[in-house]
């Protein structure tokens, strides 16, 4: 046996590093949401924590004593169930848009649908609304973020088709634009709107509660469901935008189909937890490394990495600099960065090659 096919014997075949990935991200996931639910200002313990749940689903155990019952599940559990309802959303949404632009350095931000929720959200602080209650700036950040994106697209398009470089600079010229759209709104807000927006800005998911799990939730079911559908499509147009038309590839409806699925996804988790970077960035290109370059796998495992990682993040948020909580979107910013920078200049070595 040569040396070539000895090391193809010994290695595990794709699929089985996609199910170790799998189980890995899994277990990486539960013991993030097990340390961060016992974790915090008010301590409790992981038999505490399987005794409540036992208790809620009828299974014995018996309920935490004092406050303690009442913090695990309307702090807690909502905070970290929406958290890792955000994180699949931003890890999904980025490996789509990986794929849409055949760019490891593509995330939702680049078509403008987080910069449009922001302005959404910020206008509605700075002007007061409160059409909807607690709702109101979730709303406005998502319907903003949803008519970003189309003006985006409306803008880009030219002879009933899309360039991908078009869409690009279109969406650098929109995020221009909100950014000084934030910046008057701020100029024109008092000092208790400047401090609410700028925590929104920061990002942040210390204000969860169910009612906002109950209206994000649907949202991402929805586009995590219809995401696996474009595996197929987006391995084919990995090929070239032509080899994938002459494979018989609508190029345009894909791409349309894909702009709305990251819409629905990042406006739904930028409405309620603020501009969180860099998850959409870091965890598919990680992944890709580690899994290969299949969509059929890679988006499955972009949103379960992207739940675990922003569990574990937001738990250092809240611990780090206890008892005071540092903003999750400065937090994932801090160690984001220096990943661009390094993955900037591995794909510049590679000449824009895939990891």
């Amino acid at each position: 046996m040569t040396a070539l096919a000895a090391r193809r014997a010994t290695s595990p075949s794709r699929a089985t590093r996609v199910t170790g990935l799998i189980a890995v991200l899994t277990a990486i996931l539960g013991l993030g949401l097990l340390v961060s639910g016992s974790s915090g200002a008010f301590e409790l313990h992981l038999d505490d924590l399987a005794g409540s749940i036992a208790h809620r689903l009828g299974l014995g155990g018996t309920p935490i004593e004092g406050a303690g019952e009442s913090v695990l599940w309307n702090i807690r559990f909502p905070r970290l169930v929406l958290t890792a309802v955000v994180g699949a959303c931003l890890g999904c949404a980025g490996t789509l848009m990986q794929g849409m632009f055949g760019n490891p350095l593509a995330e939702p931000g680049v078509i403008g649908v987080s910069a449009g929720a922001a302005v959404g959200a910020v206008g509605a602080i700075a002007a007061g609304f409160t059409f909807a209650g607690n709702w109101t700036i979730p709303l406005c950040a998502f319907a903003s973020g949803l008519t970003t994106v189309t003006v985006v697209y409306l803008l880009s398009r030219s002879g009933r088709r899309t360039e991908v470089v078009t869409l690009v600079l279109t969406g650098v010229a929109v995020n221009g634009l909100a950014g000084a759209l934030i910046g008057l709104f701020i100029f024109f807000a008092d000092n208790a709107e400047i401090t609410e927006i700028t925590f929104w800005q920061m990002g942040s998911l210390a204000q969860a509660t169910w009612q906002k799990v109950a209206a994000v939730a649907p949202l991402a079911v929805i586009g995590l469901l219809l995401a696996p559908r474009y595996a197929r499509l987006l391995d084919l147009l990995a090929l070239g935008e032509r080899p994938a038309r002459h494979l018989g590839v609508d190029v345009e409806r894909l791409r349309i189909a894909l702009i709305v699925v990251v819409a629905l996804l990042t406006a739904a988790a930028v409405a309620v937890s603020g501009v969180i970077g860099f998850i959409g960035l870091v965890v598919p290109h990680l992944l890709r490394m580690s899994a290969g370059p299949g969509h059929r796998s890679l988006i499955p495992l972009s949103a379960l990495g992207g739940a675990a990682v922003l569990v574990w993040a937001d738990l250092a948020a809240r611990t780090v600099a206890a008892p005071a909580e540092v903003p999750l979107g400065v937090l994932t910013a801090l160690v984001g960065s220096p990943f661009f920078f390094w993955l900037l200049r591995r794909t510049r070595r590679s000449q824009g090659g895939w990891a």
